[in-house]
């Protein structure tokens, strides 16, 4: 059993190597068709990208990123698709602010600050995403068609108490949350020749990611979890209240959702305006999938983006379209979910015949 195992991580990461050379190679055709010089271009953006800045940034936006992952990486373990992680954490992170800014947070002790700031993001995301989760199970409405549509209703929330007299003060022609004081923020940790420092709040994603691994693999609620994915059916019929499990895993993946912007919020944007970052929830699902639901695969895919958003950005200095590495994450998604779905069949074809040729020699032991 342990080699089936092993075979079928073997072959997970030959089909992630394979998707990743498909996709360079797909780029470099783009550059060519397009004029442009691949082998330049490639070396602009690598030693644009290992520069201390570039480190940092792509260090932080890999934090934002795997946090994201991590909140749709749940839905999926029952094969469910929280569209929504891009409305939970903007809507998670304007409350979060809205509260971390007010006088009556500003009064608590420092520590105390963050933690109320961080519980405040991970309740509003998860009672965002937890109303999917009630109406599929008590109307039958698909958690797709939620979560975009309180995507949108998110949104409307935001604009409406963004404004002053509301959650809102006027900073020149900008509106913005009241900002969180010294005490409510999180310093970042150093990084070598960087004018930057990395979100200190990268312990935090660490420490999410570890809790993912343990509870989905390591507990009965996990077994649970991926049973009901599995096969509903199934799971019912084994006293598993799959009704229960929806609307679990949708809260628990809203609750991850609300921390996505918290590591910004607190690490150096310290109050909440109309141009916070917007698609890193849907940038969480490619790389869900491209990690395979698996905490360290989601790190890698993380890391992966953000260094090519981060390395694009010299692209447009050298009038060179940075959406160019749009193309090439998204031939990355596109070629992850083919290549594991050929590898998958064969995968299983191995496992069946590696489980045959055990059976076969149980047989033969028992016939001795």
């Amino acid at each position: 059993m342990r080699r089936v195992a092993s075979s079928g991580l073997a072959l997970s990461v030959t089909a992630a190597f394979i998707a990743l050379v498909f996709a360079a190679l797909v780029t470099v055709g783009v550059l060519i068709v397009t004029g442009y010089p691949p082998v330049q271009t490639i070396e602009q953006m690598v030693t644009y990208g290992s520069e201390p800045d570039s480190v940092v940034n792509t260090i932080n936006r890999a934090t934002t990123f795997f946090l994201s992952a991590i909140a749709v990486a749940i839905g999926f373990q029952m094969k469910l698709f929280n569209i929504g992680v891009d409305g939970q954490y903007r809507l998670a992170a304007f409350l979060a602010a809205a509260a971390g800014g007010s006088a009556f947070v500003a009064g608590l002790p420092p520590g105390l600050q963050q933690l109320v700031i961080i519980v405040v993001a991970m309740l509003v995301g998860g009672v965002w995403a937890g109303i999917a989760g009630v109406l599929k199970v008590t109307r039958g409405v698909s958690e797709v068609i939620s979560t975009i549509m309180l995507n949108f209703i998110g949104g409307g929330v935001i604009s409406y108490l963004l404004s002053p007299g509301r959650l809102a003060i006027r900073e020149g022609n900008n509106l913005t949350t009241r900002p969180i004081g010294p005490d409510g923020q999180v310093p970042g940790i150093p990084f070598p020749d960087a004018n930057f420092a990395v979100y200190g709040l990268i312990v935090l994603a660490i420490v999410v990611g570890f809790l993912y691994h343990a509870g989905v693999r390591r507990t009965r609620f996990g077994f649970d979890l991926r049973a009901t994915g599995l096969s509903a059916p199934a799971a019912l019929a084994s006293g598993v209240d799959v009704r229960r499990m929806t609307v679990a895993a949708m809260l628990l993946s809203g609750l991850v959702a609300g921390l996505v912007g918290i590591p910004q919020l607190l690490g150096d944007a310290h109050r909440f305006a109309l141009d916070f970052p917007v698609g890193i929830g849907f940038t969480g699902i490619a790389i869900a999938l491209l990690g395979r639901n698996n905490a360290l695969g989601i790190a890698l895919s993380a890391l992966l983006f953000a260094f090519l958003t981060e390395s694009a950005q010299i692209l447009d200095l050298n009038e060179i379209p940075k959406e160019i590495v749009t193309i090439t994450q998204a031939v990355v998604v596109l070629s992850v979910v083919v290549v594991y779905e050929v590898v998958h069949r064969f995968g299983v074809r191995i496992q069946r015949q590696a489980v045959g040729r055990q059976l076969a020699t149980a047989e033969g032991g028992a016939a001795a």
